[in-house]
């Protein structure tokens, strides 16, 4: 669906402009990830809309997105899988009430997954030079530590569950 939105989109594009030096493929490869983002935040917010959770739903969103920019994670191969998990998964977070105890716990398990693993997977989608990834680690950790002396349960929950991303197996 996101990659046929995506291509048709692509098209008329160039069609419009065909002396653009973007082919249709780059066209349709940047618009497929500005598709996803727009549909993960137009579902989300829409949701919100009838769980009354608009505020913890732009705290899963940003906190998520601003840890995954530094820390990479996992991709899903599908666009509209990713959609479908990731909102879904967004609006799980939203309702993380959890106690002190709990919200502290989430942040050192994410700030361990992030010691261990950031950056992950990040390598194919920046051109960010690997003598950078030891800042992006750090950077990772210190998002995750500022969470700790939030103590927001729903921003420890989504950066948990974007922590858990990272992890990768040997083959």
């Amino acid at each position: 669906m996101i990659n046929a939105l995506s291509h048709k989109l692509a098209v008329g594009i160039k069609s419009k402009v065909p002396d653009h030096p973007a082919s249709i493929a780059v066209l349709q490869y940047s618009l497929s990830m500005v598709l996803n983002t727009v549909f993960i935040l137009g579902l989300s917010f829409l949701i919100s809309l009838f769980t009354g959770r608009s505020l913890e739903t732009l705290v899963a969103l940003a906190g998520f997105a601003a840890l995954r920019q530094i820390s990479g994670g996992y991709h899903l191969k599908s666009g509209i899988m990713c959609i479908l998990v990731s909102t879904a998964g967004i609006t799980a977070i939203t309702f993380a009430d959890f106690g002190s105890l709990v919200t502290l716990i989430l942040n050192a398990g994410a700030l361990l997954l992030a010691l261990v693993f950031a950056p992950s997977r990040i390598d194919r989608q920046t051109r960010i030079p690997k003598e950078y990834f030891g800042y992006l680690k750090l950077g990772s950790m210190a998002l995750i530590v500022i969470s700790g002396f939030v103590g927001y349960s729903v921003l420890a929950a989504a950066f948990f569950v974007q922590a858990l991303t990272l992890i990768r197996t040997r083959r």
